[in-house]
């Protein structure tokens, strides 16, 4: 009983915890995102400039622009799309900021399948 009335005030403590969300930090600049595919990481480096975002991966340069919903949302679609998946729209939520780094969440337009990821600013 006292290990219960112990853990009250902290879960209420917790449940009061704001994440940061300084979003509008992170809607122009330089940026990284790393991810792990097939055990290899693989590092994506792109520019946001308000409407546009160019991307570079593996030494391929690619365009996409960038519709914002809220402060911490927006949607982007591929200028030139090389195939049908290309095509689909990705719907990121920017879940918490720090200095130089938020957390996201990300997937297709319309589909409840999401994965997350960490972007840092390198500029």
């Amino acid at each position: 009983m006292k290990k219960i009335l112990f853990l009250l005030p902290l879960i209420a403590l917790a449940s009061c915890y704001n994440a940061e969300h300084n979003c509008t930090d992170f809607k122009n600049g330089k940026f990284k995102f790393e991810t792990e595919v097939n055990g290899v990481k693989k590092t994506t480096f792109f520019e946001r400039k308000d409407s546009i975002e160019i991307e570079t991966f593996e030494r391929k340069t690619d365009t996409a622009t960038v519709r914002w919903v809220s402060d911490c949302e927006y949607v982007l679609q591929k200028k030139h799309p090389k195939n049908m998946a290309e095509e689909k729209a990705i719907s990121m939520k920017i879940l918490t900021t720090s200095k130089d780094s938020y957390t996201f969440e990300y997937g297709l337009v319309g589909s409840e399948e999401k994965q997350r990821g960490k972007v840092f600013k390198v500029e």
